[in-house]
């Protein structure tokens, strides 16, 4: 039988450990008791041979997680005495499972449970709302006075960030970056505390990066921090509740009293154990691996931090952030460092993803009640494509609830928002294009805009800033397609009654400078992979391939870089969300077919107006590859994950 280990809190104050059978839906305390049900079910294995931090770990874990692979407790790390995790929430499954629900579509209903509190039907009406207000009472931190974090202290010279195992993930980053950092800082005015996960690049012995970019809580408070003329307190845990890694990425609106040891409270059903720090006046988790503590100095010069191969599955390339000087680090007596790697999608973070979308579902309902569900697939790596379904009763609907997507927090770095009848499944990501072709004509249905984007975009028109596209792909009413008719006055039989598109593929395609390959789906779509040598190269392709007949039976041009798989639509669709700003790069042009949309996905050029450096693709070294298909055998991983 497998088990968990929970913790009791001793009259000392202290927390102490106790082992509790595992039952499907109960949530753990710590990610070493997350790792042992794990390992009885299969679903973590062990590595005893010698493994280099340098890459070769992320060559093993990408081609786990992208084969539904294992997490990996590797227990010889070169370099380090602490062993290293990693792909602990690399499935939909474990990621459930971490949460402590059965599946990621429970976490919705949970939440909706929570926020539908009932203020009317008497006494049997508020007593209905008992449980809920106990769960709510989960929310809350409950401070010990001590816990296994601190079992172990390095102060000043004993600090020492090369002891860790903390990896270079990919051939072009800067360095070694700690992955999976859980950063609590605390508003030096009003107290409040904010925790987020924050690339940190590791410049010495007991410096790092710290990358908060300008929308971050974090950035918010070392600007206070400075207007006050004081140094910014942080603490970094490592591990914890595998509840609280991921609430450190959670998009949460800023209601006060909602941070993330309230969310990681709520989820695992008791109020998360806290204590202050050694060095710092900061409340940390009891329960983590290790605590990094130490401070930003407002007043300090930032240090040149990347480049780093992002979620984006391209390179961030290098800029300026803040310093994190580390003045202790405290651990349990036999910590495991826990790691994750980001890139070429799917990667863990997509399913890290999901679980943000079923838990924020219900709060999107309550602001736009039309929408029926909503997915942002992994092709999109989280921001450049949302999917969403509605149930539509009038025309323009689709705008609408767009254009409200755009305004609800994080939601506002969507790039491309793609809407649906309800019936449409929106995690059927063939399913959505099919839709789109056959009820969206290019120009009439498809809409771009401007607004906020992620730091990270590297195609958008300005740093953060750039365009976006809203296609309706939802079944039209009279108003929508230029009827005199309207859809009130039809009391029922209200649809437009528009002929679908009926793509026609062909096989017989024309050539045009760079093009290295092309294929057309037959679906509607015709996927390019161009060699761009000279500005305005992919929109005279456009043009030329829109007047040929062979566009008749296409809704969609996309045109992707010289590495883009044509043969992949997975790989043709991250390329292309990735490379486009929608406003200049996609647009309508008329055929005989009835219309085409171009997308230019390909790279783009300085004579082109644009200023930014380009960035490239994530991609391991042919060495590294070598190296870990010679030692597969070694590592004891089946020839399945290989």
């Amino acid at each position: 039988m497998a088990f968990r280990v929970g913790w009791r809190l001793l009259s000392s104050g202290t927390v102490a450990p106790v082992h509790l059978p595992y039952t499907p839906g109960m949530a753990f305390p710590d990610i070493q008791s997350f790792m042992r049900v794990l390992e009885e079910r299969g679903e973590l294995v062990r590595v005893s041979v010698p493994v280099r931090r340098e890459l070769e770990i992320t060559e093993i874990a990408d081609r786990l997680v992208k084969s539904g692979g294992p997490a990996v407790l590797f227990e010889n790390v070169v370099g380090s005495d602490f062993p290293l995790v990693i792909g602990l929430m690399g499935t939909r499954e474990r990621t459930a499972q971490a949460l402590g629900v059965s599946d990621l579509d429970d976490l919705a209903a949970k939440i909706r449970h929570l926020i539908d509190l009932k203020g009317s039907g008497g006494l049997g009406g508020l007593l209905g709302n008992v449980g809920k207000l106990r769960d709510a009472m989960n929310l809350p931190p409950r401070r010990v006075k001590s816990g296994p974090a601190q079992e172990v202290i390095w102060r000043g010279d004993e600090v020492d960030l090369g002891k860790l195992p903390i990896l270079k993930c990919w051939p072009l980053d800067g360095g070694p970056f700690v992955t999976l950092p859980l950063v609590i800082t605390k508003d030096p005015e009003t107290g409040e505390r904010n925790m987020g996960m924050y690339r940190m690049q590791v410049m010495g012995k007991n410096v790092t990066g710290m990358h908060w970019q300008r929308h971050k809580t974090g950035t918010k408070h070392l600007e206070k921090a400075k207007r006050l003329g004081q140094r910014l307190e942080v603490a970094v845990a490592l591990g914890g509740d595998p509840a609280l890694i991921y609430a450190a990425t959670a998009p949460l609106p800023p209601v006060p009293g909602l941070d993330e040891f309230a969310v990681a409270g709520y989820l695992r059903g008791q109020r998360y154990p806290v204590m202050k720090g050694v060095t710092v006046d900061l409340d940390v988790p009891a329960n983590a691996e290790f605590i990094l503590e130490g401070y930003v100095d407002p007043q300090e010069d930032w240090a040149m931090e990347g480049p780093f191969g992002d979620h984006t599955g391209f390179y961030t390339l290098p800029d300026l952030y803040p310093r994190f000087h580390v003045t202790a680090v405290t651990m349990r007596e036999r910590p495991v460092y826990p790691a994750t790697i980001v890139g070429r999608p799917p990667m863990e973070d997509a399913y890290l993803i999901e679980a943000s979308e079923r838990l924020f579902l219900p709060a999107a309902q309550l602001i736009l009640p039309e929408i029926v569900d909503y997915h942002m697939p992994p092709a999109g790596v989280a921001h450049n494509l949302v999917f969403v379904s509605i149930r539509k009763t009038y025309p323009g609907q689709a705008y609408k609830v767009a254009n409200g997507l755009f305004g609800l927090g994080q939601m506002m770095f969507a790039k491309v928002i793609v809407v649906v009848d309800e019936d449409v499944t929106v995690n059927d990501f063939a399913a959505v294009w099919r839709e789109v072709v056959e009820k969206a004509v290019p120009g009439r249905d498809t809409l771009t805009t401007r607004g906020p984007t992620d730091v990270l975009d590297h195609s958008s028109r300005g740093w953060g800033y750039g365009g976006k596209l809203i296609i309706d792909a939802t079944t039209k009413l009279p108003e929508e397609v230029g009827s005199g008719v309207s859809s009130r006055e039809e009391q029922g039989h209200d649809r437009a009654g528009e002929s679908l598109f009926t793509p026609l593929p062909v096989t017989d395609l024309p050539t045009f400078d760079g093009v290295l390959a092309q294929r057309q789906t037959p679906d509607g779509y015709w996927y390019v992979a161009l060699d761009k040598t000279r500005p305005g190269q992919a929109r005279e392709l456009a043009e030329a391939f829109a007047a040929h007949p062979a566009a008749r039976g296409m809704r969609h041009l996309l045109i992707g870089d010289a590495q883009t798989d044509v043969a992949n639509e997975q790989d043709v669709w991250w390329t292309l969300l990735n490379n486009i700003d929608p406003e200049r790069d996609v647009w309508p042009i008329a055929t005989a077919g009835g219309g085409l949309l171009a997308w230019d996905g390909a790279r783009k050029l300085p004579e082109e107006g644009f200023v930014r450096e380009w960035p490239p693709k994530i991609e391991m070294t042919p060495e590294v590859q070598s190296r870990v298909e010679a030692r597969w055998h070694l590592y004891g991983l089946p020839e399945k994950w290989r």
